[in-house]
């Protein structure tokens, strides 16, 4: 496992340390569908919120500009975290920087309000780590806590970065994480690369059960 994540890591490591940020090919200017998402799940501005695999996103510097707070920002890759805060510059101090694979983190339990990922889900191809995965969700997200995912869609690309991933529909992202989630709402989104390339993505917007429910 040690070995497994090791690779992993400089495997991202890599595509950090040698590309922009506006060079990779999920790069957004503005990630309006996550951020309408967030909105809509209509948390406090002091709700914490974790962005899984968040890499260079821009989506911690909008989400500061909007006034949320407690924001942290988990990634594989140390570089990307680095170009993440230097970006952010004197507020990058307002952030919570965690670098950690997402299956090993150790998050703490039940604290946080909002979980968003764009970038990790759909590389996890064994059943294992997907179920990691959820464990690792449901030991840190709150009960009634939301869950945005965003993945390749069914007609979406077999290969990203040079990695195999899963694609999804809403309906079998669902499934992934069980009766311990809702589906609140979908969408599909055609992401256009740097190099002009079409990629279709899906969101999907989780709502954890209570514990009463």
């Amino acid at each position: 496992m040690a070995g497994e994540m090791m690779e992993t890591r400089d495997h991202w490591e890599n595509i950090y340390l040698t590309r922009t940020a506006n060079q990779l090919s999920w790069y957004q200017e503005r990630p309006d569908r996550s951020l309408r998402f967030i909105q809509r799940t209509g948390v406090s501005k002091d709700a914490h919120i974790i962005d899984v695999g968040g890499g260079t996103s821009s989506l911690v510097a909008e989400l500061l500009a909007s006034g949320f707070d407690s924001l942290t920002v988990l990634d594989v890759s140390p570089a990307a975290l680095q170009a993440a805060r230097d970006r952010l510059g004197t507020l990058a101090s307002a952030v919570t920087w965690f670098e950690a694979d997402i299956l090993q983190a150790g998050l703490p339990e039940n604290y946080y309000d909002v979980w968003h990922d764009r970038a990790t889900f759909h590389f996890l191809i064994q059943p294992a780590d997907r179920q990691r995965y959820v464990k690792a969700v449901l030991h840190s997200l709150k009960p009634g806590g939301h869950l945005i995912l965003a993945t390749f869609a069914l007609d979406g690309p077999p290969r990203c970065s040079g990695l195999e991933v899963m694609r999804y529909s809403p309906e079998s992202l669902h499934a992934g994480f069980g009766s311990d989630f809702e589906l609140a709402d979908s969408d599909r989104e055609v992401h256009t690369t740097p190099s002009g390339m079409e990629q279709r993505f899906i969101y999907c917007w989780l709502r954890r059960r209570s514990e009463a429910s």
